[in-house]
């Protein structure tokens, strides 16, 4: 891509994504006597090397130089990132040479197996796997060895970008993506080395023809060198010594003899500390190999001689075993440098590869990888990571958050690359087991120097060696505190209650049963032995989401039980259970055999649920999803009125879960306690129209907030009552558009309301998407809010779905991450119930103008406050009671003489209802 033409290329990139969408733009040939670009292109691409079939053992690209100049590529590389990233890419080549006039220049990349021949001798080895699959991915020749990043957009608009080949359906190209023609025996190739700026025009597919430069590309060898690490690590993103063989000296700060690292840190000595002598580059460098670690042990003087690489964009050499020398001579200590985050990515930079120690409060923010592996997401500060959408609007303001998380978080690892779920299942997880748990918003407090490094595209603490459930080589970095399991759920307060849980797709049609019922195989989460734990797809179709045997469905069942009987509430709207129907069973099959479960653990009766309307006023079978909604009660403490409604016919609910309302009464209310609930389960943020900031499908959750507040109004209409709420998993988050819809309609957040904990976890931060509204007649009543934090602050170690993944047993039959939602609770009280009352009353006549009469009155039963006189509206006078009863004295003047009829009034007092009665009264002239 020509420098002067990257502004249009951008611009007509944007304007064709956006054609595109609206299927208004064709597409765009190349012109078939376009001219040879004027710099070096990507050549070809063939990204299925090794595969079965393939033509060749290695992926490969080849670069091209059509100009009639040479092409100095020093400082050069070609990099790589997936289909769908907007981060930095993650694979980078470095290149080095000069490219003669007409002549190709092969990289080459990994093998996926064994298949194929191997590639003329190339000029660049690599192992960056380059996706050869449908959504393809982005690749990128630029001048520098800074990464690139950012979107599409600012990818393009780098000035850095000498060409780029976008693939498959990659979200960055250069006008569209080469969608297909790529395979195991085709490679992408461009036409006549012309450069049109349109991907999709100037590759076609063809034979793979890798091309290299040889002899006439490779520059000499520079000369082997001795360096400082600092001076190796450079000021940049990457090494400026790449491919060179250099010698460099320092002590080991960490060894990793098992676990997979299979290498040692090494750091200039005397370094570290406060006082940094050079301040903007690294002073520790990892040394792969584990023949060189072997020779090694922490603290040891030691001097390498090997070629530098950039690995995963961590820097790194790779000494042969005999390049590696103990150094007898003493060297000076290196000190941990003081860490204290937030800190950007340049920031760290400065310090990778070095011993640190880490300062002020860090909190656990992400435990979802802990017990596969080993990994602990901290963040800087007193509380986790929050999703920008929780605190702030869609935007500017979210996207803010967003980059202040960036510089708050960094991973705690265990010093290893081991798998506690796949090769490292028979060996305990290092962090956790049975009985010790790390939730997130525990403290961590670091007690041991850890190195910064960069590994699988993150920043991370490792432990000066691995780690093991025993620490055995004595590295135990970090201990925890805090954010203790709650044994109950929170007070609430009310006369009954209403929750809502998410039951994580609670289905009693297994995998096994499906399979012997429909002939169809399913294919299934495993646990250490390969017995199936969890169904993960069925050939050809929509099969059941949960167990995968009546054993697992029964270890499920036992959390789930003991999640809700624990919680207390006295109704319960549920999301993410088995729409029954779908697998030819009565609708309510799962949603009875759950409550024949919590009958059974609870007591006989204590559960009811709420039936499914009749068949003719609920979407077809077809057009029904495979989870559904539902309500649990109590049946001592509410009763259902009426039937259930289920939203039929709203294409806002097209393709997911229709809303679910019912109305209740409390046994010990009146009338004026009955009120709606509606349970809804909002469409997910997988799919549905892109948002960059609230997710796909926001639009439609948008469309489905307007239809619930409508259909809202139709059942609280029906049901002959005002006071409504609103739950359920709504898939978005405090701030975002279809929170602000409901909260625009009148109703109130009761979780903004009471200030209430968050109820989900997502990639290491927290928020709510689980939520409870009350319409303005509904909320008085409210007298508390809860999240039971049962669920998504815990490691998914201790889920059904994970039991025997690991050799520690992770698994009780308890309430704790019986699912990934926390439920949450609302106490609601009655409305008062006063004691009724009556009043009696009689006269002494007045003489106008001396006196006026006076009227006697008894509340009974006895009670207190005040007893008014009235003629007509108007009060004449009143007197407080004493014992149950007093005397009114009537103004002099209040009557002219004659009879009157007046109405006596007891007003009422906090436990006994208002009264009155009638007394006639005479007023004599002189």
């Amino acid at each position: 891509m020509s420098s002067s033409l990257r502004r249009a290329v951008r611009t007509t990139s944007l304007l064709a994504a956006g054609a595109l969408a609206a299927g208004t733009l064709a597409a765009v040939a190349a012109p078939a006597s376009a001219a040879p670009a004027d710099h070096l292109v990507i050549n070809e691409a063939y990204l299925n090397g090794g595969s079965a079939g393939a033509t060749y053992l290695n992926k490969f690209v080849e670069l091209h130089n059509p100009t009639g100049e040479a092409i100095a590529v020093d400082g050069w590389t070609v990099q790589y990132r997936s289909y769908s990233s907007t981060s930095g890419f993650t694979g980078k080549i470095a290149l080095s040479g000069t490219i003669p006039a007409g002549a190709s220049y092969l990289v080459s990349g990994n093998a996926n197996a064994a298949n194929g021949t191997p590639l003329p001798t190339p000029d660049v080895t690599s192992t960056i796997a380059f996706s050869g699959n449908a959504n393809g991915g982005t690749l990128a020749l630029t001048k520098t060895a800074d990464t690139l990043t950012g979107d599409g957009a600012a990818v393009l608009a780098d000035p850095d970008v000498v060409d780029l080949l976008g693939y498959g359906v990659s979200n960055t190209s250069e006008t569209a993506p080469k969608a297909d023609g790529y395979s195991v025996t085709s490679s992408l190739n461009r036409t006549g080395g012309a450069d049109t700026d349109d991907n999709s025009a100037d590759f076609t597919a063809g034979a793979p023809t890798p091309t290299a430069c040889g002899e006439a590309c490779v520059p000499g060898p520079n000369p082997v060198v001795e360096r400082t690490i600092a001076a190796i690590q450079g000021t940049g993103d990457a090494s400026p010594y790449v491919g060179d063989t250099v010698i460099t000296q320092g002590v080991v700060t960490a060894a990793y003899k098992t676990g997979g690292f299979n290498g040692f840190y090494l750091q200039t000595a005397g370094s570290g500390g406060d006082d940094d002598a050079t301040p903007d580059a690294s002073d520790g460098i990892f040394v792969f190999g584990s023949a060189a670690v072997a020779l090694v042990e922490k603290d040891d003087h030691v001097k390498v001689t090997g070629p530098v690489s950039e690995f995963g964009g961590m820097t790194q050499i790779t000494p042969a075993a005999s390049d590696v020398v103990v150094v007898d001579e003493p060297a000076a200590v290196v000190k941990p440098t003081p860490l204290a985050l937030p800190l950007g990515d340049a920031g760290r930079e400065r310090l990778e590869g070095m011993l640190v120690a880490p300062e002020g409060p860090l909190t656990v923010t992400n435990n979802y990888t802990t017990n596969t592996f080993a990994e602990i997401g901290l963040a800087a500060g007193a509380s986790p990571l929050y999703v920008p959408t929780e605190v702030a609007a869609p935007g500017a303001a979210s996207q803010a958050v967003k980059a202040e998380n960036a510089t708050r978080r960094i991973t705690l690892d265990d010093g290893s690359s081991t798998n506690y779920t796949g090769a490292g299942k028979n060996t305990p997880q290092a962090w956790i087991d049975g009985d010790t748990t790390i939730r997130v918003g525990a403290a961590a407090t670091f007690t041991k120097d850890v190195v910064l490094d960069y590994r699988n595209n993150t920043w991370k603490l490792q432990p000066t060696a691995q780690l093991t459930a025993d620490d055995a080589n004595g590295v135990l970095p970090a201990t925890f505190s805090g954010a203790e399991r709650p044994a109950s759920p929170p007070a609430v307060g009310g006369d009954f209650t209403l929750a809502a849980f998410n039951v994580l797709n609670y289905f009693v049609t297994t995998g096994e049963e499906y399979e012997a019922t429909t002939g169809i195989s399913c294919e299934y989460f495993v646990d250490r032995e390969g017995v199936p734990t969890t169904v993960d797809e069925c050939v050809g179709q929509a099969g059941p989401r949960g167990a995968a045997s009546a054993v697992q469905l029964e270890r499920q069942e036992k959390k789930i039980v003991a999640a809700i009987n624990a919680l207390d509430a006295d109704v319960v709207s549920l999301e993410e259970i088995e729409n029954s129907v779908k697998f030819g069973k009565d609708r309510d099959a799962a949603l009875a055999a759950l409550t024949e479960a919590l009958n059974e653990a609870a007591g006989a009766g204590t559960w009811a649920y709420v039936p499914s309307p009749d068949a003719s006023a609920l979407p077809s079978v077809a057009e029904q999803d495979l989870i559904r909604t539902a309500f649990i009660y109590k049946p001592a403490v509410v009763e259902a009125v009426g039937a259930s409604t289920v939203l039929v016919g709203d294409p806002a609910f097209a393709d997911s879960r229709e809303p679910l309302a019912q109305a209740f009464q409390p046994v010990a209310g009146v009338e004026a306690d009955r009120f709606v609930a509606i349970v809804n389960h909002f469409k997910s943020k997988r799919s549905g129209t892109p948002d960059p900031d609230q997710g796909a499908g926001n639009a439609e959750r948008v469309q489905q907030a307007q239809s619930l507040v409508a259909f809202a109004d139709q059942v609280k209409a029906a049901a002959g009552t005002e006071k409504v709420y609103l739950t359920g998993d709504l898939n978005a988050y405090s701030k975002e558009d279809p929170i602000t819809v409901l909260r625009e309609a009148g109703y109130v957040d009761l979780e903004e309301e009471y200030e209430t904990a968050e109820t989900y976890q997502f990639d290491g931060e927290i928020g709510s998407l689980d939520h409870v509204f009350a319409s303005p007649a509904a909320a008085p009543d409210v007298e508390g809010m809860g999240v039971w934090s049962i669920n998504a602050m815990e490691p998914i170690a201790y889920e059904y779905s994970r039991y025997n993944n690991n050799a520690t047993d992770f698994y009780d039959a308890g309430p704790f991450r019986s699912s990934d939602h926390d439920p949450a609770l609302v106490g609601i009280a009655l409305e008062e119930q006063l004691t009724p009352t009556s009043v009696s009353a009689i006269a002494t006549p007045g003489i106008s103008p001396l006196f006026g009469p006076l009227v006697a009155a008894q509340v009974k039963p006895r009670a207190t406050g005040t007893v008014e006189v009235l003629k007509g509206d108007t009060v004449l006078a009143s007197q407080r009671l004493v014992l149950g009863v007093t005397v009114v004295a009537l103004p002099a003047r209040a009557l002219k003489p004659g009879t009157h009829q007046l109405t006596v009034r007891y007003t009422g007092d906090a436990t006994h209802a208002a009264s009155e009665t009638t007394v006639t009264v005479r007023v004599l002239g002189l």
